[in-house]
Parts: C-alpha cells; structure tokens; sequence
C-alpha cells in the first residue's frame, strides 16, 4: 500500500535530514511510529501525505507515486485518499463543531453536504462524546474536544491512509480508549491503513507494526524495512 525507496528529505536551513532506504506498509494495517521528539515521525506523517515533498527517492501510495505529482495533483491527492489528524487540530475557528467536521464537503469533490453525510458527521461526534456539541464554536470547546472534532473530521470520508499525529495526547485515559476504537475499527471494517504517531507505549500491542524512530534513526534518521517490528 505505502513504499518508500531511497528516500531523503532535509529542510531549508536546517540540520535536520531524514533517510529512509526502504520501508512498505501493508493495505489494511495499523502501525504506530515512536520515538523522541524531533526525530522525523511528524515529517514521514506530511512526506505521505505530499505536505512535504522528498528530496530525493520515491513514495507511492497504491497506484499514486506521490513524490512525483505536482503541487494540484498533490492536493487532489490528500482529498481523495487521506484522512490527517493533525497534532493541532487546524480547525476553523468561525465555523462551529458540525461545520469543521464537514470542511472536506466544502473544499473538494469527494463528498457533497448531503443527510446522509450529516448524520455520518452526526453519528461520528456521539462517538467520540461530542453528542450535543454539533452548533457550539469550537472556540469554546477544551483541547481534548477540539482533538476529537479533529479526528472526526479526518474520518468523515472514510479515507484508504489515516494519518494521526498524536490524536489521543490530549484525551484522559477513557476517552483514549475511546479514541482509538474508532480509529481500529476503521482498519477493519473500511479497509484503512492507520499511522499513528504516539509517545504512548501502552497503545503499542494494539497495533500490527511498530516503527520506532529512537533505535533506527540514528544518527541522521536512516531506517530500512526490517527495522518495522510486529506489534505482540
């Protein structure tokens, strides 16, 4: 489902550079990706998602080789195929919580703000304790409120990648659980790819894969497929 083959990236100005000569992801898996901060979890996360682009080496995405496609091509890209859980959140504060859910009806083609797509938005909110909350201002709303519309959000289109940057370091330990339910049940019932980064070692048995950052990118982030461990 995901390859990456010699890949290198490094940002403008800085020190920091990330190699990776090859790792592949399966259809339908969840992995968890660890490590300290600052080591390039967060960067692979926006490197699959064409946020951010390799300097050099390939990623592809099914059929989609994703570091080749124009920056339009890249954004149809996400729309269609990626579901991103941003460690920000990067709701829209004038729209209220249904509304940040349904941004992805407003900003492409793949779903049109329909019932049915109201009550999905709807059903998704009650299932992350939200239930209520659809017309509040999300300006309102704690920072493990605004993680969960976030998550909503990603969810709404029922995406092939989900992406998740940290979603449940925000949430009390119940609503963790809660969280990623959600998100596991979406592997297995819709055919979802889930990675995941999370500094929380006690989620890692729940997953299929494991990529941890601390032991395989060092010293300059240099990671090759037998470094991604089976979760036990």
């Amino acid at each position: 489902m995901i390859n990456i083959d010699q890949l290198f990236f490094s940002y403008p100005g800085s020190t920091f550079d990330l190699e990776i000569a090859q790792l592949s992801l399966a259809k339908n898996t969840a992995t968890a990706v660890v490590g300290p901060s600052g080591s390039g979890k967060t960067t692979l996360l926006h490197l699959i998602a064409g946020i951010l682009t390799p300097t050099s080496g390939s990623i592809s995405v099914g059929a989609s080789f994703v570091s080749s496609l124009s920056d339009a091509q890249r954004r149809s890209f996400r729309l269609e195929k990626i579901g991103l859980i941003f460690q920000d959140f990067e709701l829209i504060e004038y729209l209220n919580v249904l509304d940040n859910v349904l941004l992805p009806c407003r900003i492409g083609n793949v779903l049109s703000i329909s019932r049915s797509t109201r009550l999905k938005a709807e059903r998704l909110l009650t299932s992350v304790g939200l239930e209520g909350h659809q017309r509040k201002p999300v300006t309102k709303l704690s920072q493990g409120e605004r993680q969960r519309v976030a998550i909503c959000r990603a969810m709404l289109a029922n995406p092939s990648i989900l992406l998740a940057d940290e979603p449940t370091g925000n949430l009390d330990p119940v609503t963790s659980e809660q969280i990623m339910t959600l998100l596991l049940d979406a592997v297995r019932q819709h055919n979802t790819t889930l990675i995941m980064v999370t500094h929380d070692h006690s989620l890692l048995s729940r997953f299929d894969n494991t990529i941890d950052f601390a032991q395989f990118l060092t010293p300059v982030g240099k990671v090759d497929a037998h470094d991604v461990k089976e979760s036990t």
